[in-house]
């Protein structure tokens, strides 16, 4: 069984990591050779300077290469050193031990226990043998801080594998609220053809032909089984409203301004709610004239619709009616744009299409 690939957090995190472990080691140990260089005896400070070139070199291959062999031979080489370099014989030298336990803890950021591990105890090993005493405890404490330092970097790792799982769990509810949110708004699309071309049909039954109510009935069945009914291609919304406008059972004043095109998704809304409220307007305002005005707004198109009818009162049109509420106001909302009815008994009625890119 493979282990998954880690997240993008925890990747990012081990990525960070592996690339300080190399500079602060390189500069910690490189400090801890010169000060090691003012402690070690004159006679020594050949010796001295020649670890310290060491260091400085295994430090460039820190920055550069990130190598482990070049931090291998540094701690291995001042450890053996300790008889000639330590500041009090016979005891462990700082310089030694401060490298080990650097270069243990740094290790633990970038590198597998498994590697780390046997070379650690063979230093461990060099340092005690040439060190005297001294490194029995010496050995833990480098042990233990070495422990704490793969915990703490597991315990970090963890942490971030646990902000990727929310992080995924959280882009799985957004995509599934968002195809939640469009299949309702393609059911409310629906349902709205549904009303528009069935309130059409069942009104040519009732004025028309035979043959009149079999082409509504082959323009209703073709609409409503189109496998596209909405796009992104640039059309003119005027041409639309024109082929709406012809035929209508009121009079039509309609005033045209230059309008800039606009995607076919949001021109079929703005055809479709301005047909609704046209059918709206011959069937219950009892007006003898209904005026269309089609105009620009800032990045987009409106659309206004006007008789003066009966008017209705907006607030108490039952729920079940979905003519205004779903063929116009929801139409457009899906379509991002907006709607607003404006009427009231005995002052006629407007209503206002607005489309715009956001």
């Amino acid at each position: 069984m493979t282990a998954s690939a880690p997240g993008p957090v925890e990747a990012q995190f081990r990525a960070s990591v592996t690339r300080f472990a190399g500079p602060a080691r390189a500069v910690a140990t490189t400090v801890v050779g010169v000060f090691g260089v003012l402690a070690t005896p004159g006679d020594a400070l050949p010796l001295a300077f020649g670890l310290l070139a060491l260091s400085l070199l295994t430090a460039a291959a820190d920055v550069f290469t990130g190598s482990f062999v070049p931090a291998v031979l540094r701690a291995g080489a001042v450890g053996a050193c300790q008889p000639w370099i330590t500041s009090v014989p016979g005891e462990a030298s700082l310089w030694a031990v401060n490298v080990l336990t650097i270069t243990a803890i740094t290790w633990q950021w970038e590198r597998s226990p498994r590697l780390t591990g046997p070379v650690l105890v063979a230093l461990l090993a060099l340092g005690t043998a040439f060190g005297g005493g001294d490194w029995l405890p010496v050995a833990l404490r480098v042990v233990v801080e070495s422990v704490l330092a793969r915990v703490a970097f597991v315990l970090l790792v963890r942490s971030t594998a646990r902000t990727d799982a929310v992080r995924a769990e959280q882009a799985a509810l957004e995509q599934a609220t968002a195809l939640d949110r469009d299949r309702r708004r393609r059911e409310r699309e629906y349902l709205a053809l549904l009303h528009d071309t069935a309130s059409a049909t069942f009104l040519a039954v009732a004025t028309a032909d035979r043959a009149s109510v079999a082409a509504y009935a082959a323009r209703d069945l073709a609409i409503l089984t189109s496998p596209d009914r909405s796009g992104d291609t640039p059309v003119d919304v005027e041409a639309g409203l024109r082929r709406v406008l012809t035929g209508r059972v009121l009079p039509v004043t309609a005033v045209w301004e230059p309008v800039p095109l606009v995607p076919a998704a949001a021109a079929v809304a703005l055809v479709r709610a301005a047909e609704e409220a046209l059918r709206n307007a011959e069937r219950h305002s009892g007006a003898d004239a209904v005026s269309v005005r089609l105009f620009p707004v800032p990045a987009g198109v409106a659309v206004t619709i006007t008789d003066a009818g009966a008017g209705f009162d907006v607030d108490r049109v039952p729920p079940a009616r979905r003519g205004v509420r779903g063929s116009v106001v929801e139409r457009m909302s899906a379509a991002g744009g907006t709607a607003e009815v404006r009427s009231a008994p005995g002052e006629g009625t407007t209503v206002t299409l607005r489309w715009a890119r956001g």
